[in-house]
Order: structure tokens, then C-alpha cells, then sequence
């Protein structure tokens, strides 16, 4: 396996260059000869890689047909002397060639006057430019390298990777003697320098080599972490070749092959998608993984689709990368940055030892002798927090051992024991666990949790693979216990401190995924595993039954939370039953955070911490008051009422006034609104009198608020289509609506309430933006005739490669008397407006919505009635508006 020089065996049926010349010679003008031989060369190519080719030969074959053409075009042009070569740098230099990667060049003089060249020069890059050829090309003199390098370290990184492909080899010698590491970028300044730079473009990826759509170039365990290495190597010791590594003891066999099967397997990739996509592209999008996976003869099972099976292997060659890359680089810092420090050695045991901050292993044979110590190494990082990781050579004792962890391993007690120990552990047990998962360690103790490694669920909701969204979960949980999260996550952080064995958590967090991928209800399968791990680690009946009951119900209070009517009692109540008491309450509150924050960046916002923090204060009074004493809605309204009259006399209002307007409002309204939200409006209601415009009240959450959304009230005439024309209107501003209570008072005037975010997820604070929503909004709805149209915006580029199909669900709320609606559409704008014009078309009042987008669809919940204020029991009616909201809302799509 090549570092920088490439040998290619000359392959004539590839490209024939005698023959190539012959033909140039009876043409008039070379152009059209050349771009047919370049059509033909990528034909014979792709027929090769359609074949099964290796695609080793491909890329190395289309660099050698490259060289040929490029010194039959450099003998098309005369040169004076011998003072001007061409070089193939960067990645041709390597001898490696995509379809379509840029062809890099340099055209080297020997002198800094360029004279003599300079037609010559123009005429060749004119050439290469008029055949089609994608070129990146400099001039440069032997000074200007020396100049250039010796203050970039892209430049010189790019001339160590050069080749002589026309001109006198003597111009490159020279210049490799003026950027040699004894004149310039010494091999230590040189490493630094590069182990910054992927810092920073790993940086770019958030560390991770899990996304949706990975950039097999640039992501963390991608093509450039396999250069990095190459590079290092190519400056340190002079290696042509990788294999050079295992003969200086850097790497050894096993590795060598992680790393030339995951190099094929991304050249593979990378071919396919530059093959597909017509040009250059390494960025692995929607676009193209479903094609990419039939075209490496994936195919869908019940299970799993084709698309997540291709891209579990991407994700397992990547992160096996990854993790040799880390391995690799932290060598190279012992040999190269601190080869001639004197360390500082603290001893931890018999076994293990601190070398300079690092955990190592005080002999080659401690695990060996010792299995138990594969284990005893994470807690003990986990107890000493001063140590910044794990030496090169003790991670590559661990990867060399870890087949030692098997039945008999997890069966025996002491193990068992490290592993609960290191749970029960005071310190970042998280980041031990992601340290464990990275070495290979975890997935074989939780045989599993290796099952979850490298899952991806196709769509654009879970972001990571199952083995990443769960450690980041386990992330989050630590982020709780430190004190700058009382900030951001107020409850969580209080309860985090609170719950009596925080080792629970760990457990459930680290099983409530682990049932995807196998068939059936993951969270069902999840519970059984989590019984299994609690039996054979001795945990006792009390926190098994929690676990399991933790990992069973972990999407149940945020289905609640985003689908239910939680100002309704009884809904609360129903959650209150099915927690049971106040401690798994405070778990599930916690995991649940936790789950949303892990799972996309965009999920977790103000309005969905709100309802989070309101379920969980009034099921936790709901437990205090006693499962046998709920509250009853003739209570809750009565309570309510009184607050609000309460506030309302405190701030000189006319309590007759109040009285008169109340008398026309239900007492759903007193169920769906807090005191102080009541009294706001009624002040605003009383003080707009007999104005014909709509009054639009906005209520942003105050700056001591660290969540909750803006409210925006409406009172006006009750008119048809005014949810729709709402709908449009907030989305002409750029506001995504995320709870709608509707209301109508028994003289038809609206009591409408909103909840809406911008388009950042965040609440509206600045006055004049809320002042231009209000005006707004006034004027679209001052008059029913003028209701705007919905504009239908082009859909995003990746909702494309998403079909969700509509789906919808009728059931009945007997306790409310209404019909509860759920929708599950893609996700699009104008897609609530539309909804709303098609429950004016049916008659259809709309009493309260829930609006959950979770990646690319949308889950909402409408508790609607007939225009009566009666429930849709009519199957046939309720047929109908199936069939119209599949119909309205799949063509929309």
C-alpha cells in the first residue's frame, strides 16, 4: 500500500499512446482527438468499475492515462531549454484520480525569470483548458517553492506529493532538497502543524463521523485522516510506503489492513459518487446513498433497507479509521513532540501507570494476564480525572486484547463488578463509556449495544447512528450535573443531583435505543435487554423493574408533552397513573431531555422545554395530591376563575366587566388557560372595546424566562377559513407555529392562542419585531375577503428523498367531547394553512392543536368538532376527511 508514489503497469487497452499520437498527427487541431480519448478512458473506466474492478486499478489507472496525455500535450509545444518541468502534485502527485478530482499541476522553472516560457506556458494550460480538463495549476521557480512552502503548510504538504511528468527529473530533486525537513518544517513543527489543522476541520464536522450526509473527504475517519497519517510518516521517516510504518514499529499488520480496506472502501464510495453525481462530489447525500447502495448489491430486508445497511458498513470502516488515526497521531506525539521529554510517572497500581497524562500499561502483558484490567482501565480514568487519555501503545494493547471479552468474560463477577463501578463512579462516566465504545471495548462487554454500532435510521429526524445518539445522550446527563446547566436545563440539572442512583440512568440511557434495528417495538426489546444486563449485575428487583420501566416508556413524556392536551386534568391524570410515583417521574424526566437534545440540535427549543416543564410540575402535584384525589375539572375551573378575578382586582379592573365577558366564555377556556394568562387577555379584550379590528395581543417570555415560546392571542369575529388565513399569515413572516389553542365564546367572537417560534427555534423578544408581527397580522385579517392565497415554496433539497406518505388518524375524546386528529404528513410550508382550508371545506371546528416537526415530517394533533361543537362520530364523515387530507396533502408534496 503506496504513500505517495503510485506504480501503475502500462494498460494499452486503457489508453494507447503510439497509436493516440498517430492519430494527432492527422488532425489539424489536437482538441477534439484529446477529449475523445478523455471520453474514451473514463467509458473503459466505469465499464471496469460496473464490473466489480478493484478500484485501486481505477483510480492509479486513470492517473496513469493522465501522465500519458499530459506528455504527449507537452511535447506538442517547444520548449527552449531544460529549465522548465510539469509536476503532479497534491493528490495526482499521489498518483490517484477520481472521475472527476481535479488534475493539480506545477509547472517548475528552473529560474525566477519566466520569459523564455511564458508563450509556451499559456498555450499548454490554453490546451488543457479547451479539451476539458479540470485543472488546478500554479507556476512557480525553484525560490518561489522554497519562498512559498516555507510559510504555508498546505503549499508544502502539496510539493512533498509530486511527480515528474514531463521536463528534467533534476528540477524536482532540486526542489526537494530546498523543502527538505532539515532546511524548512522540521518533521515535529510539521506534525503540529497538521495535527491542527484536522483539529480544525474535524472541528467543522462537530467530531463526529456521524451524520446524515458525511463528507467521505473531510469527516473524521474520512480520506484526509488517511493522508494525515501518510503525510507525517512521508516527513518523519522518509516512508514511500505504509508498510514502512510496520517495519518502524508505528503500526502493525492488523492495522495496515483497517487501513487499506477502509482507503478501498471510501475510493470505492467516492468513485460511485463522482460517477453519479457528473463532477467532483464527496459530500454522501440523500441523492445518491440509495443509488450507491443498490449499485453495492444492498437489498431491502423486513429489517433494515438497503440504504442503512450500505451505510452501516460506511460508518463502521469510518469510525474504525478514526480510531486508528487517533491511534497513530497519539504515537506520533510520543515520538515526535515529546521523543526527548523527560515524562513525569505517577503509579496507579501493579498494572497501570500515568506517563505524562496519559493512562499507560506497565507491561505488554497485562491483559494477557490480567482480562479483568480491560475494564479497570476506564474506571480508573473515570476516578482520576487528570488523566487526558490513553497512551498509543497501551490503545493498542486494548484493541489487540479486546477478543478476550467474551461469554465467559461477561459471566464472571469481577468484571461484572469493574463495570458497575465504573457506572456508579463520580466522574465523567460518559466520556468513558465514549472512550470504551472508541476502542471497541463496550460493543464487545454489550454484545448488544455492538449490534446498535454504525446503525443510521434513514431519515432526517435521528441525525446519528444509534451507538452515537446514545453515548451523546449519556453526554447530555453529565452536562446536567455541572453548574452552568442550571442555566439552559433548570430542571433537569436540579434533578440530576437529586436522584439517588444515578448509575439507573446510565443503564436506561444506555438501553432505551439498543431494541432498533432488529424488528418490533424497540422499546419493548430495549426493556428486555435492560432486565437481562440489571440480572446478570446483580442489580435488585426495585431498580430492575425501574430500568426496564425507564427504557419501555423513554418516548413517552415527550409524546405527551407534543401530542396531548396537557392543561387538561384528565390527561394529566392518565400520565400521573401510568408513572406511578414522583422517582421515576424525575428519571424520565431527565432521560427524556436528555433524548431530545441528543437526538437532533434543532429539536430541543423554548416552547418544547415549556411543555417538558409543565408536565412534569403538574404531574408531580397530580402525585403529591394522591392517585385516589385527582383534581377535577369543576375544581380546576373554579381554582382558575379565582386566580384570574384575583389578579385582575389587584390591577383595578371592573369585575362586573369581567363577569359579563366570562359569562360567554366555556369552561373549556378556564381548563386551557393559567390565571395570569386569562387576566392578560381579558385586560386586552375589555380595553379594545368596539373596535372593528382584530385585537392581536403578543406576550414574548420575559428575559428571567429560559424557555417558552411567544404567544400570540387573537380576538376577533369567529369567520370560516380564519385558522387557515392565521396559518398563512404567520408563515409570510417567517414564525413556525408549535401549539394552537382555539377557542369560541358562545356569541361567536375567537379566543385564539398561538405559540410560535422564528425560524432559529427561538422565542420573538425584540420589540419592534413583535410590533411588525402585530401590524401584520391586523392587517391580513381585518378582512375575510382579503385572506391571502398560500404561496407553495420550492421543497428542500433533501425532504426530496424522504417519502413520508400522509397518514391519519380519527379517535375519539369522550372525557372533551371532540374528535382527536393525528397527522402525519411530510414536513412544507404552508402545509398548516392548507389543513385549515380543508377543515373550513368540511365543516370542521378546530378546538386546540399540537404541532411536533421532527426532521423531515410533521406530527400534529387537532382536537376539531362539527360546527355544532359535537363530536365526528360519522364513520363516513370521517372517511371523507381522510380521504380529502391524503388527497390535498400527498399531491402537495
Amino acid at each position: 500500500m503506496l504513500l505517495h508514489h503510485y506504480r501503475f503497469a502500462p494498460d494499452e487497452t486503457l489508453f494507447d499512446a503510439e497509436t493516440f499520437r498517430r492519430e494527432l498527427a492527422g488532425t489539424r487541431s489536437p482538441i477534439a482527438p484529446f477529449k475523445a480519448a478523455l471520453r474514451a478512458i473514463q467509458s473503459r473506466l466505469d465499464e471496469r468499475f460496473h464490473a466489480g474492478a478493484d478500484v485501486r486499478d481505477l483510480v492509479h489507472g486513470r492517473a496513469w492515462c493522465l501522465d500519458q496525455l499530459l506528455g504527449v500535450a507537452w511535447s506538442l509545444h517547444d520548449w527552449p531549454d531544460d529549465g522548465v518541468a510539469l509536476l503532479a502534485v497534491g493528490g495526482y502527485g499521489r498518483g490517484e484520480l477520481h472521475p472527476h478530482s481535479d488534475v493539480d499541476l506545477m509547472l517548475l522553472l528552473e529560474s525566477d525569470d519566466d520569459t523564455p516560457y511564458r508563450e509556451g506556458l499559456t498555450a499548454f494550460i490554453t490546451l488543457l483548458w479547451d479539451i476539458g480538463l479540470e485543472i488546478g495549476h500554479s507556476v512557480r521557480s525553484l525560490s518561489d517553492c522554497e519562498r512559498e512552502a516555507e510559510g504555508d503548510i498546505t503549499i508544502i504538504t502539496n510539493l512533498m506529493e509530486s511527480r515528474t511528468l514531463a521536463g528534467p527529473e533534476s528540477l524536482r530533486e532540486a526542489m526537494k532538497s530546498r523543502i527538505a525537513p532539515g532546511r524548512m518544517w522540521p518533521s515535529d513543527h510539521f506534525f503540529e502543524a497538521k495535527w491542527q489543522e484536522q483539529i480544525s476541520r474535524h472541528h467543522r464536522f462537530n467530531n463526529s463521523e456521524y451524520h446524515l450526509e458525511p463528507n467521505i473527504k473531510s469527516s473524521p475517519g474520512g480520506l484526509r485522516d488517511i493522508q494525515m497519517i501518510g503525510w507525517v510518516a512521508k516527513r518523519h521517516f522518509g516512508s514511500q510506503r505504509y508498510e514502512d510504518l510496520v517495519a518502524n514499529g508505528f503500526m502493525n499488520d492488523a492495522e495496515l489492513r483497517i487501513l487499506s480496506q477502509g482507503q478501498a472502501f471510501l475510493w470505492q464510495v467516492r468513485y460511485a459518487l463522482h460517477m453519479l453525481a457528473g463532477r467532483a462530489e464527496d459530500r454522501l447525500l440523500f441523492d445518491h446513498q440509495r443509488t450507491i447502495a443498490e449499485l453495492f448489491g444492498f437489498r431491502d430486508t423486513p429489517e433494515r433497507l438497503a440504504v442503512e445497511q450500505f451505510m452501516k458498513r460506511y460508518y463502521r470502516h469510518v469510525t474504525a479509521l478514526a480510531g486508528l488515526n487517533d491511534m497513530l497521531l497519539q504515537h506520533f506525539d510520543e515520538a515526535i513532540l515529546r521523543g526527548g521529554e523527560r515524562l513525569e510517572t505517577t503509579s496507579l497500581n501493579e498494572r497501570f501507570e500515568i506517563e505524562g497524562g496519559y493512562i499507560k500499561a506497565r507491561n505488554r502483558a497485562v491483559f494477557r494476564d490480567h482480562p479483568y484490567a480491560l475494564l479497570e482501565l476506564f474506571l480508573l480514568m473515570a476516578e482520576h480525572p487528570e488523566i487526558e487519555g490513553v497512551r498509543a501503545d497501551t490503545i493498542r494493547l486494548i484493541r489487540d486484547h479486546r477478543h478476550l471479552i467474551d461469554d465467559l468474560y461477561r459471566d464472571d463477577a469481577q468484571h461484572q463488578h469493574l463495570f458497575m463501578s465504573l457506572l456508579r463512579s463520580s466522574g465523567n462516566v460518559a466520556r468513558q463509556l465514549r472512550r470504551m465504545n472508541r476502542y471497541g471495548v463496550l460493543g464487545k462487554y454489550l454484545p448488544e449495544f455492538g449490534q446498535a454500532v454504525g446503525l443510521m435510521q434513514h431519515d432526517l429526524f435521528h441525525i446519528y447512528t444509534v451507538d452515537a445518539h446514545t453515548l451523546r445522550l449519556l453526554k447530555f446527563i453529565h452536562q446536567f450535573r455541572k453548574p452552568e446547566a442550571r442555566n439552559e436545563f433548570p430542571v433537569a440539572a436540579a434533578l440530576v443531583h437529586q436522584l439517588p442512583k444515578l448509575e439507573l440512568l446510565w443503564i436506561a440511557g444506555l438501553y432505551h435505543d439498543i431494541g432498533k434495528g432488529r424488528g418490533g417495538d424497540h422499546s419493548l426489546l430495549g426493556a428486555r435487554d435492560v432486565e437481562r444486563f440489571a440480572e446478570r449485575h446483580g442489580l435488585s428487583s426495585r431498580d430492575t423493574r425501574l430500568v426496564s420501566w425507564l427504557v419501555e416508556n423513554h418516548l413517552v413524556m415527550s409524546m405527551v408533552a407534543q401530542k396531548r392536551d396537557i392543561t387538561d386534568p384528565d390527561v394529566i391524570g392518565e400520565f400521573a397513573v401510568l408513572v406511578g410515583d414522583e422517582t421515576r417521574l424525575d428519571h424520565l424526566y431527565v432521560l427524556t431531555v436528555a433524548d431530545i437534545n441528543a437526538t437532533n440540535p434543532t429539536l430541543w427549543n423554548g416552547w418544547r422545554a415549556s411543555l417538558l416543564r409543565q408536565l412534569h410540575a403538574e404531574t408531580k402535584r397530580a402525585l403529591r395530591r394522591g392517585l385516589d384525589n385527582p383534581l377535577d375539572r369543576e375544581d380546576w375551573v373554579r381554582e382558575t376563575r379565582g386566580e384570574a378575578r384575583s389578579l385582575l382586582a389587584t390591577v383595578g379592573a371592573d369585575i362586573g366587566r369581567v363577569d359579563r365577558l366570562w359569562e360567554s366564555l366555556g369552561e373549556e377556556y378556564f381548563l386551557q388557560y393559567a390565571p395570569s394568562e386569562i387576566a392578560w387577555q381579558t385586560m386586552g379584550i375589555l380595553a379594545h372595546g368596539e373596535s372593528p379590528l382584530p385585537l392581536i395581543l403578543i406576550s414574548a417570555p420575559t428575559d428571567d424566562m429560559s424557555d417558552g415560546g411567544t404567544k400570540v392571542f387573537i380576538h376577533t369575529r369567529s369567520v370560516d377559513d380564519l385558522f387557515a388565513a392565521t396559518a398563512a399569515a404567520m408563515e409570510q413572516l417567517g414564525l413556525s407555529i408549535h401549539d394552537a389553542r382555539i377557542a369560541t365564546s358562545s356569541n361567536d367572537w375567537t379566543l385564539n392562542t398561538f405559540i410560535v417560534l422564528d425560524d432559529q427555534g427561538r422565542a420573538i423578544r425584540d420589540p419592534g419585531r413583535i410590533e411588525e408581527i402585530r401590524a401584520h397580522l391586523v392587517e391580513e385579517l381585518d378582512d375575510p375577503d382579503d385572506y391571502p392565497q398560500i404561496v407553495t415554496r420550492h421543497t428542500p433539497r433533501q425532504l426530496r428523498h424522504f417519502r413520508v406518505p400522509t397518514e391519519v388518524l380519527i379517535e375519539q375524546d369522550p372525557a372533551n367531547e371532540r374528535t382527536l386528529l393525528e397527522l402525519t404528513a411530510p414536513d412544507r410550508p404552508g402545509l398548516l394553512a392548507r389543513v385549515g382550508r380543508i377543515f373550513m371545506e368540511q365543516d370542521i371546528s378546530l378546538s386546540a392543536a399540537k404541532i411536533a416537526t421532527l426532521g423531515e415530517r410533521v406530527e400534529d394533533v387537532f382536537f376539531i368538532t362539527d360546527k355544532a361543537g359535537a363530536p365526528l362520530t360519522d364513520p363516513e364523515r370521517q372517511q371523507r376527511l381522510r380521504e380529502r387530507l391524503i388527497e390535498m396533502l400527498d399531491v402537495a408534496g
